[in-house]
């Protein structure tokens, strides 16, 4: 039998050891190579676009002046990282940690690793996750010919059964539910990329999967009636899995093996996840399926271009300072 792909040494591109050896000089030139690739890491101006800057570095980082509106910069100004704390390696180091963890990593363990306090691994979590869901941003799947698979999955909103019998409720019911339980629906083309959104229930992402889906795409779901509304601009395709979870090439699934990523998360990581958040580990799971057969020197040099090019974060830039929008 073939040896999986992660478990060969192609899989391991980058360490958290090579990371942490490298000098605060050298850790700022790989950020910038990753933030300008075009350039190749010679400074443009956030503010005006020139390429035409020039050092004027007074201490350890970076600081660049532009020519043409005269604007001074850093490497990080304009990024998620605007306004860090940490040195620029640190910052590296706990990406690596990041797309390294396949299911993800919780901001405790984060925080423990890092020497840093629990807030601060919990945003810079947060800004990641910002940074993963900007690829598939505004994107749409699926196209003429090509398939595309349509899931949901219920999260959160857990109602602990009493101890007796007796006093057991009807955990179905509406009236007996927190009101705190959402849909992830996950669409998924094959060989391609997801997207995740959250909805309260599986009906009401109906005009999403539409806006997100290509004319001419086959669309395969099973059973449940909330996808009816699909086959007003689709050709749809279902199965039944109280028959079968695949027949005669109609399956969900790969939207299913999203979800099961998204399930070990949130039991074996981060053991819940609130509903004002859930959007986020959404995505973040669905880059972590798309590119589970890369290199993680690929997922970080990736992960760090993104956030070198992803504008500051409205939600969680100087949080705890009570100055986020």
């Amino acid at each position: 039998m073939s040896q999986h792909f992660l478990l060969s040494a192609a899989a391991r591109t980058i360490s958290l050891k090579a990371v942490l050896s490298l000098t605060d000089a050298d850790a700022w030139k790989l950020f910038q190579r990753l933030r300008w690739p075009d350039t190749d890491g010679a400074p443009v101006c956030p503010c005006c676009g020139n390429g035409r800057c020039y050092d004027v570095t007074r201490g350890a980082t970076p600081r660049f002046r532009c020519a043409a509106c005269r604007k001074d910069f850093s490497p990080t100004s304009g990024t998620l990282f605007a306004y860090h704390k940490l040195s620029i390696r640190d910052y590296l180091a706990a990406i690596v940690l990041f797309v390294n963890a396949v299911k993800g990593i919780s901001a405790l363990q984060l925080g423990r690793d890092m020497d840093i306090s629990y807030k601060a691994a919990w945003v810079l979590c947060h800004k990641l996750r910002e940074a993963m869901a900007s690829e598939m941003k505004g994107a749409s799947v699926g196209g003429s010919g090509e398939t595309v698979e349509v899931d949901g999955c219920y999260v959160g909103g857990h109602v602990r059964p009493a101890n007796y019998k007796a006093n057991r409720k009807d955990r179905r019911l509406a009236q007996h539910q927190t009101g705190k339980r959402k849909v992830v629906v996950a669409i998924r083309e094959r060989g391609g990329r997801t997207v995740a959104a959250v909805f309260p229930t599986e009906e009401a992402s109906a005009d999403f999967i539409k806006a997100r889906v290509e004319k001419g795409t086959t669309v395969h779901t099973d059973e449940a009636h909330s996808w009816e509304p699909l086959r007003t601009k689709f050709r749809i395709r279902q199965i039944n899995h109280s028959f079968a979870y695949s027949h005669d090439d109609a399956c969900t699934n790969q939207a299913e093996s999203f979800f099961s990523r998204l399930r070990r998360a949130e039991w074996g990581q981060y053991h819940q996840i609130s509903d004002l958040y859930l959007g986020r580990y959404a995505a973040e799971m669905g880059w972590r399926e798309d590119h589970r057969r890369q290199p993680n020197g690929v997922l970080f040099s990736r992960l760090v271009g993104q956030a070198g090019r992803s504008p500051m974060s409205i939600d969680f830039t100087g949080r705890w300072q009570k100055r986020a929008a």
